[in-house]
């Protein structure tokens, strides 16, 4: 198919749109929801050490960090970066399949990194234009507008 995909996403949410030929309507295909995002940062943090905790002492006495800490990550974070994968992989599996052969992304500036960061070299490669923008709430009509005043200006 030689669709164009559009993605619209943000932490919490992701839609996807497949667009025939350049004038046609948008049909959505995907709506892909981040529970974890929706909740109270307390559903999904804790204060208490699992059994891989934090008091491994080195020869000097001092305390270590345990394997696969990651001080510069919020629980928040982590999730964004989780449902950021799962985004990638669904875009990975639309690519394989040859559900479309463009694709247009446009998200908010925090989740838009992330995500790029995460993607296949071929749904990279596919990319056609890039929004640092975050349209999830937009009706497919106003997003088709947003897209195509965006294409006019490069």
């Amino acid at each position: 198919m030689q669709a164009t995909w559009i993605v619209t996403a943000n932490n919490g949410r992701a839609r996807i749109f497949a667009q025939k030929e350049a004038n046609s309507a948008l049909l959505e295909v995907e709506d892909l929801v981040n529970p974890s995002q929706r909740g109270r940062v307390s559903d999904i943090d804790t204060d208490q050490l699992g059994h891989i905790g934090g008091s491994a002492r080195s020869n000097t006495g001092a305390l270590t960090q345990p394997n696969g800490y990651e001080p510069n990550q919020t629980p928040l974070e982590h999730q964004a970066e989780l449902f950021a994968r799962s985004v990638a992989d669904y875009l990975q599996q639309g690519y394989t399949k040859e559900s479309y052969k463009k694709l247009v992304l446009a998200a908010g500036p925090e989740f838009l990194g992330t995500l790029r960061k995460l993607l296949d070299k071929s749904v990279s490669g596919a990319i056609v234009l890039e929004l640092n923008k975050d349209y999830t709430n937009l009706s497919p009509q106003d997003l088709q507008a947003q897209v195509k005043q965006h294409q006019q200006l490069t």
